[in-house]
C-alpha cells in the first residue's frame, strides 16, 4: 500500500512538472511570436525612416542645383545686356531705341517670373494641403516633393498594390482619394501616373516583363482616379518606365523597396509656357 502510494505521488509530480513545462513553452512561443512581430515593424519603420530622409536629401540637393542654375541664368543676362549696350555703341543704335529694347527685354522677363513666382506657390499650396491631409501612417509610405516647378507625389508600391500585381488593394483607398480631392481641386493642372519597378524580372500570366508591369500599375491608378473620383481623363496621362529609371541603388532591400514605386506627377499646363515663350521679344 505504501508503494502504491508513493508511486501515485511520484506519477502526479512527474505529470505537474510536464504540465508546468508545456505552458512555459507555450508562453516562450507567444513570446517569440511577439518579438518578431514588434522586429518585424521597427525594422519597416527604419526603412521607411531612412528612404525620408534620403528623398529629404535629394530634395536640398534639388534646391541647391536650382540656386546654382539661377545664378549662371543671372550671369548669362548680364552678359547679353553688356554685349547689348556694346553692339549698340558700335552700330550708332541710338541710346533711346536701346533703352526700348532693354524695356521690353525686362517687361517679358519679370512676366515669366511672375508666372513662375505664381507657379511656385501653387505648388507650395497644393503641396502642404495633401501633406495636412496625410495620417502619419501614409506619410510613412507617401512622400511629396516640389522640384523644378513640379510636384512629385511617390506612393510605395505595397501599399497600392497586390504583390506581384497591378490591381488596385483596399489600403490605397483612402490615399488615392485625397490625392485625387487636390487634383480636382487644381483644375489648371495635368497629371502623369508613371510606374516604376526594381530590376527584378518578373513573368506571369499577361505580365511579360517590368515593362508591362510599371505601365499596367500606372493605367489602374489612371482608371482608379478617373471612374472612382471623376477626375477628367483628358487631364491625365499613364505611362510606365521599368526599372530603368531608378532613385537608388537595386543590390540593397532597401534601395530595391525606393525603386518599386508609381509617382504621381502634377504639372502647370504646358501651352500657358508655350505662348509665353511666342510672345518673347525679338533680339
Amino acid at each position: 500500500m505504501k508503494k502504491t502510494t508513493i508511486l501515485f505521488a511520484a506519477a502526479a509530480c512527474l505529470l505537474a512538472t510536464s504540465c508546468a513545462s508545456k505552458k512555459d513553452l507555450v508562453n516562450c512561443q507567444n513570446e517569440n511570436r511577439e518579438l518578431q512581430s514588434s522586429y518585424s515593424a521597427t525594422k519597416e519603420q527604419l526603412a521607411a525612416a531612412n528612404s525620408r530622409v534620403t528623398s529629404l536629401e535629394e530634395a536640398l540637393a534639388a534646391q541647391k542645383q536650382q540656386l546654382e542654375d539661377q545664378k549662371k541664368a543671372y550671369a548669362r543676362l548680364q552678359k547679353t545686356l553688356d554685349q547689348s549696350v556694346a553692339n549698340a555703341s558700335q552700330n550708332n543704335i541710338s541710346i533711346d531705341k536701346l533703352v526700348d529694347q532693354i524695356n521690353e527685354s525686362n517687361q517679358y522677363i519679370r512676366h515669366l517670373v511672375e508666372v513662375k513666382s505664381k507657379s511656385d506657390s501653387l505648388n507650395m499650396v497644393l503641396t502642404n494641403n495633401l501633406t495636412r491631409s496625410l495620417s502619419k501612417e501614409e506619410l510613412k509610405e507617401v512622400d511629396v516633393q516640389v522640384l523644378k516647378g513640379v510636384v512629385y507625389i511617390s506612393l510605395a508600391d505595397n501599399m497600392l498594390y497586390k504583390s506581384g500585381s497591378y490591381e488596385i488593394n483596399s489600403r490605397a483607398e483612402e490615399t488615392l482619394s485625397k490625392i485625387a480631392k487636390i487634383i480636382m481641386d487644381y483644375k489648371d493642372y495635368d497629371v502623369l501616373i508613371e510606374g516604376n519597378t526594381d530590376n527584378v524580372p518578373i513573368n506571369r500570366e499577361n505580365i511579360r516583363n517590368n515593362w508591362d508591369l510599371s505601365c499596367l500599375r500606372a493605367s489602374s491608378v489612371v482608371q482608379y482616379l478617373q471612374n472612382r473620383y471623376g477626375v477628367d481623363p483628358k487631364r491625365l496621362t499613364a505611362g510606365g518606365r521599368g526599372e530603368y529609371n531608378p532613385i537608388a541603388t537595386n543590390d540593397t532591400e532597401l534601395g530595391k523597396q525606393r525603386n518599386r514605386r508609381t509617382q504621381i506627377i502634377i504639372t502647370p499646363k504646358l501651352d500657358e509656357f508655350m505662348d509665353l515663350i511666342d510672345k518673347a521679344p525679338e533680339e
